[in-house]
């Protein structure tokens, strides 16, 4: 089977009728002019050292070669072969806190970047686990369905800033909602013969918590879902800034008093969903230590066999067009444009060109 990888490369193929069409016109005016200023007799006589058959030769060399850099370009394929691709792992949604809150900084440079810095580095603690990634605030936004590909991952949890959700608040029984349903819509199907390990990671400061989290937890574990939380900032705690769309700092978040809004992290609440979701509950720490026990925690898991997929791979061919291409090229660096044996005058003598 023969095929193009990046066929959008071959649309640029029409640039060799178009540059030939060019070309021609080119000689054409510029015979006329030569024609027009020296005369239509005296003109052949200075232009008889020019061959138009290898200036015609040269052009159909240059574009030949364009033909072949663009075929190559495009990564001709040529063979097919299948190969099965199994993935083994578990399910887990990692669900971050977007609120206001999220913004102080008792943790540099704040408690919402330093939860995406390290749930990057605990992806790559998951090699082969499903991953998606869920957002919430005063409600819940599924931003990445449950996917294997790190990459993909590491770029949602980089988007996350707090207006990836529009209501401000903390609910977590809004994020366990809709990472359950995430669950049901893009995990793997389970019946008699297959079990699935299923956890759920939430990354919050617990802050200003809605209640109806613990019941959701509970309602989960029945399911066989697993919830794990992170605290993120400090019992000290720290004020939220308040910034333009330019980022510069305008002041800090205060209260109907006037009062600047003073942001701390208890972790009691935290601590009783991990408790009812029969998971483990952990304060951020700046060594990093919590993300190996949690990735500890969870690839002790049972782990399931996802869904097989069958690869296609194909063999890359452009070397040979790009080959071609390079020796066309270089024809054309070779050939001159002078007729071969052909001799000037100086004067009233016949002497051979130099």
């Amino acid at each position: 089977m023969f095929r193009f990888e990046n066929t959008a490369v071959l649309m640029w193929l029409w640039l060799i009728p178009f540059l030939w069409f060019v070309g021609w016109m080119t000689a054409r005016r510029r015979a006329k002019k030569l024609a027009k200023g020296i005369g239509t007799r005296l003109a052949p006589f200075l232009t008889r050292s020019i061959s138009p058959r290898k200036r015609a030769w040269k052009t159909v060399l240059q574009l030949a070669a364009l033909f072949f850099f663009i075929l190559a370009l495009a990564r001709p394929q040529m063979g097919e072969s299948k190969q099965e691709v199994k993935s083994e792992g578990i399910e887990l949604i990692f669900a971050i806190d977007v609120s206001d809150s999220m913004m102080a900084e008792d943790v540099k440079p704040n408690r919402l970047e330093q939860a995406k810095v390290e749930l990057s580095r605990l992806v790559d603690q998951l090699p082969g686990h499903k991953v998606g990634i869920l957002a919430f605030a005063g409600r819940a936004a599924l931003l990445s369905p449950l996917t294997n590909d790190p990459a993909a991952i590491k770029m949602y949890l980089e988007s996350l800033t707090t207006s990836s959700v529009s209501t401000q608040g903390t609910c977590f029984e809004c994020a366990l909602k809709t990472a359950a349903d995430a669950f049901k819509r893009g995990g793997t199907e389970t019946d008699d013969t297959t079990r699935v390990a299923r956890a759920i990671l939430i990354a919050s400061d617990g802050e200003d918590h809605e209640p109806g989290a613990i019941e959701a937890a509970q309602a989960l574990v029945k399911e066989g879902i697993r919830i794990d939380t992170i605290a993120y900032g400090t019992e000290k705690g720290g004020a939220i800034p308040v910034r333009d769309g330019m980022g510069y700092l305008r002041g800090y978040k205060k209260d109907r008093s006037g009062q600047v809004i003073l942001s701390q992290v208890k972790g009691e609440a935290l601590r009783q969903i991990a408790s009812a979701g029969k998971g483990s509950f952990t304060f951020a720490s700046f060594g990093g230590d919590h993300l190996k026990r949690i990735a500890a925690d969870l690839n002790r898991l049972e782990k399931a066999q996802f869904e097989s997929t069958m690869a296609t791979q194909y063999d890359e061919r452009f070397q040979i067009f790009l080959l071609i291409g390079l020796i066309l090229a270089f024809m054309d660096l070779l050939l001159g444009e002078r007729r071969l044996g052909f001799r000037l005058w100086k004067g009233r003598f016949e002497v051979p060109p130099t």
